[in-house]
């Protein structure tokens, strides 16, 4: 994947708003050690050390996007119990929408409890309703999707077959995407697919896909003849099926198909694996992904999630680091300014001080290296704003610049001394540093203070100006004119 593009999408996710409909239970998990076993009997006693509420179910969706960094809304049913009571604490607790949860006083709220000893589940224990709504439930979450689906840029259907996603709510909400051609995004239980008829993209694991078309996918070829079967009974747009340790793999109307394997991890718990997926996929989408970059999201997600024990979130940065890791060289370096705003931000909140610069950079030569480790020293961290080719041309004339702004940004980011580059487009950094408000902006010892672009601004909220003075003889030109000299005769 690649790493610009994801923290791009992460610096603008508080624009998405994706709304979840689905069934709510609480996760209960009793953390604790089991050495011993009991004489009443031949089990495991397990000393209760800790214990945790998560949201489950689909709330574990919800609480996934909310870490994503997207607004959620949730709509579904639960009972007027304690447990109800509890989770509607834990959506307000992480500021989820929860105007569209209703109470059904005849309804028990799901609660799952996990006893965990030594990294592993010793038992579950359910504790929960499955029968379908009541009529008056089922039309008031109608009625609600029809009156708000337009306000969402993805609605996700989280379906644990407990009764809330009846074929009513379904094609209420699939009716009510329609027309903004909003998609609609599906975690299907049960056999009979058809019931999602007109989704966007359905993600069934292997066995779910097995079900609902009646053929075991031992290879590639039933693994497609099934993924045929389900698109044609269903009319989707797309089908991912999960297959585990063998990756993703992404089926479209048009015949494409995307294989993608797995991200190889250490798996502690696959529980909440499938949330994770779907919540990723939501935010690809809804951000302007394509369905299969945004499959490959949600396959870095998942390898995350089964990394982690019980039903957890995946945050943004976790996503970055791991997709970071298959571009260690400069590239990792190179930002755009939405998302050095947001890094350079959280490294001020962490007491760094922060140093700017900027120039062309053409032909990259000691008195260039020489001036930036002096700047780099003025503070904890030195951010290299870089002229375009475009700017350049402008400021040193149509033959300039000799190397282009990829390979300055790369040869730039390959030092030590340089923190991020940022390349821009305008004739003066006058916006970057408006944007990232640096403690410090050093210049080059040829200037005068009164000449430096951007000294108001930084002088205004405390900053200062430092003039760092450049080794002797050393310049693009006169590099130049020394290749001209030897080589022109020739």
């Amino acid at each position: 994947m690649d790493r610009t593009a994801v923290e791009t999408l992460f610096a603008h996710s508080a624009r998405i708003r994706c709304l979840v409909v689905g069934d709510l239970m609480l996760d209960e998990y009793l953390w604790g050690r089991a050495d011993r076993i009991s004489p009443e009997a031949p089990v495991q006693v397990v000393d209760v050390i800790r214990e945790e509420l998560r949201l489950g179910g689909a709330g574990n969706v919800v609480h996934n996007l909310a870490a994503l960094g997207v607004q959620v809304s949730v709509c579904s049913v639960v009972g007027d119990d304690q447990n109800g009571r509890e989770l509607l604490g834990q959506f307000c607790h992480h500021q989820i929408d929860t105007r569209a949860i209703f109470l059904d006083p005849d309804r028990r709220t799901s609660r799952k409890t996990r006893v965990v000893a030594a990294h592993q589940q010793i038992v579950r224990i359910d504790r929960e309703s499955r029968e379908a709504l009541p009529a008056s439930v089922e039309q008031q979450i109608c009625l609600w999707i029809s009156a708000h689906a337009h306000e969402y840029s993805a609605i996700v259907l989280s379906d644990y077959n407990k009764g809330v996603l009846t074929p009513a709510v379904i094609a209420a909400v699939i009716s009510a995407a329609a027309p903004g051609s909003i998609p609609v995004l599906v975690d299907p239980k049960g056999s009979d697919f058809t019931r999602y008829g007109g989704a966007t993209l359905l993600t069934p694991n292997r066995k779910e896909a097995e079900a609902a078309s009646g053929i075991s996918i031992t290879d590639a070829a039933s693994l497609a003849q099934a993924a045929g079967v389900i698109m044609d009974a269903t009319g989707l747009q797309h089908l991912l099926i999960t297959r585990s340790e063998e990756g993703m793999s992404l089926f479209s109307k048009g015949g494409e198909v995307v294989h993608i394997p797995t991200v190889a991890r250490e798996v502690f718990d696959v529980s909440g694996a499938g949330d994770t997926v779907l919540a990723a996929l939501a935010v690809g989408i809804a951000s302007g992904f394509g369905m299969a970059e945004s499959a490959r999201l949600a396959n870095v997600a998942a390898g995350i999630a089964v990394g982690k024990l019980g039903t957890s979130i995946v945050t943004p940065q976790e996503i970055i680091d791991a997709v970071s890791l298959a571009h260690k060289d400069s590239h990792a370096k190179i930002k755009s300014l939405d998302v050095l705003t947001v890094l350079i931000a959280a490294e001020k909140n962490r007491g760094k001080r922060i140093v700017f610069t900027n120039g062309c950079f053409d032909l990259l030569h000691a008195g260039h290296v020489k001036y930036l480790q002096k700047a780099r020293n003025l503070g904890d961290l030195l951010v290299l704003g870089l002229n375009s080719d475009a700017s350049v041309r402008r400021l040193k004339g149509p033959k300039r610049p000799l190397i282009d702004q990829d390979e300055r940004a790369h040869l730039l980011a390959a030092l030590g001394c340089i923190d991020y580059v940022v390349v821009f487009d305008e004739d003066t950094p006058l916006e970057l540093i408006t944007a990232l408000k640096p403690h410090i902006l050093a210049k080059g010892g040829d200037y005068s203070l009164d000449g430096v672009v951007g000294r108001e601004i930084v002088e205004s909220y405390g900053g200062r100006v430092e003039l760092v003075t450049f080794l002797d003889g050393k310049s693009t030109t006169n590099i130049i004119e020394r290749i001209l000299e030897l080589y022109s005769t020739e």
